[in-house]
């Protein structure tokens, strides 16, 4: 590419995703982004330098073929935009809309050095959503069925895509899932107006239209063992489960009324279509003045659950300083705009209750930064004498997740780690048990959306090689 050209397209501003304003969507449940426009997304698409090497490719846990997608979104042929993308990646709509693009793909991008990255992610939504609104419902070519089955344990995004590329190589693929509804931490974690429902939907649906069957209410250690899937004649199991199993900080007072835990908060809110009311009478506490413990993804997704549900004022209480704060800078960003307070290097040490045994308040004592932990973040340590209290009448523990242990308690032979995580070969997931293979949260903790999909496809590639050529 000539100079010229390069420094035409470098002059080309990203183009803004219009937004819900503030005022008004912390008060309701519909999307946040509302999406680039065709015109938006072809001028947005013109930014990219088509990189003969492109570093944004080495950033993509899926590998999705960047330069590419984009050259088709900049030509207007969407309907192949979205093509190329499911050569790699099942769940663009999804990836599009949460996945931290600001340090994987956009991170890397080349223009990123002196400006704005390429909006590849909002381009990935794009390509997503016109072909759900506008496409012919065409599907991709899959290869001749192999006489294989797959069993996939978990409709989060690692099984979701091992599903997904396993169907396309001609395999049978059942999923199980043990909520009543598809679609794992996608549906019950992440809130509505960060990822509709519907859009989970679709994506579920295209994979059913490929052949995919989804099997809900199927608790894989209870209703059925590793063992029996084993003995109904599948060939293989993937086990992507996720990190399911509540985390709290053992302080006096957490069993109060009106204390949850970020798992069972935003499953009530989100699965159980609290956030309906009065439509569903979903039994959840309320809270006007509402306290969430912890500064990642879930934390936020608490706390601007709580404003929408109804809370005058809601506070992230958070040990380290902002610099520290793991959630994405778009949630961030999006929390403050809507009124979340945030209050740093602050750290919760007992709560409080009324007469009646519910939370009414929180003693608390204000952090400094020390050294770096084995996280390589500053250790927070405490000031002496600065011991505080705030009023709450609700709090959300949101300091992370551990692994469930119903499916790995159940099953011989699965190797795992002190934690209780699945120990599998980083380069093709298998596990101490043939025939079993994990990915996603389960093995690694709770990580992203995206780091998900990457263990997925990771996997799906072994177990592919292992139906056609053996252990």
């Amino acid at each position: 590419m000539s100079q010229e050209k390069k420094d035409k397209k470098e002059k080309i501003p990203r183009q803004p995703m219009p937004e819900q304003e503030p005022k008004v969507r912390s008060r309701n449940f519909q999307e946040v982004p509302l999406g680039l426009s065709p015109e938006a997304a072809q001028k947005e698409a013109a930014r990219c330098l088509q990189c003969k090497k492109p570093a944004c490719m080495e950033g993509c846990p899926v590998e999705i073929d960047i330069p590419a997608f984009i050259k088709l979104i900049h030509d207007g042929d969407f309907t192949k935009a979205i093509r190329k993308i499911w050569e790699r990646n099942s769940l663009p709509a999804v990836c599009g809309r949460v996945c931290p693009q600001e340090v994987q793909c956009e991170g890397l991008c080349i223009l990123g050095k002196k400006g704005d990255p390429v909006a590849i992610g909002n381009l990935e939504r794009f390509a997503a959503d016109h072909e759900r609104m506008y496409g012919s419902g065409e599907l991709p070519p899959k290869a001749p069925a192999t006489g294989k089955s797959v069993a996939v344990v978990g409709s989060g995004p690692a099984g979701l895509t091992v599903a997904g590329d396993l169907i396309l190589k001609g395999h049978d693929v059942t999923v199980f899932e043990a909520f009543h509804k598809g679609g794992g931490v996608l549906v019950y974690g992440i809130p509505e107006f960060r990822l509709p429902k519907e859009i989970v939907a679709s994506e579920l649906h295209f994979l059913e239209r490929l052949g995919v069957k989804i099997e809900c209410n199927m608790i894989i250690g209870k209703t059925l063992s590793v063992d029996e899937l084993f003995e109904r004649g599948f060939d293989s199991v993937f086990v992507g489960v996720g990190a399911g199993l509540p985390t709290f900080l053992n302080l006096p007072g957490e069993n109060l009324v009106g204390i949850y835990s970020a798992n069972e908060y935003l499953t009530r809110a989100n699965l159980m279509k609290a956030y309906l009311f009065p439509e569903y009478d979903t039994p959840l506490v309320q809270g006007k003045n509402v306290t969430v413990l912890g500064a990642g993804n879930v934390a936020m997704d608490s706390a601007r659950t709580a404003l929408r549900m109804g809370a005058e004022r809601v506070r992230i209480v958070y040990r380290r300083s902002r610099d520290e704060m793991p959630a994405r800078v778009d949630e961030i960003h999006h929390a403050e705009e809507e009124g979340v307070e945030f209050h740093l290097l602050t750290n919760p040490k007992r709560f409080f209750s009324d007469e009646n045994g519910h939370v009414k308040g929180m003693e608390c004592v204000q952090m400094e930064l020390g050294e770096p932990d084995e996280s390589g973040r500053r250790r927070p340590q405490p000031i002496e004498g600065s011991d505080f209290t705030m009023d709450t009448d609700l709090v959300v523990v949101a300091v992370g997740a551990g692994a469930n242990p119903v499916l790995t308690g159940s099953t011989e032979g699965l190797s795992l780690t002190k934690r209780g995580y699945i120990v599998a070969d980083e380069k093709s997931l298998k596990t101490s048990r043939k025939g079993v293979w994990a990915g996603g949260d389960i093995v690694t903790g709770q990580a992203t959306v995206i780091l998900a999909a990457g263990a997925g496809r990771t996997a799906s590639n072994s177990i592919h090689d292992y139906l056609t050529i053996g252990w």
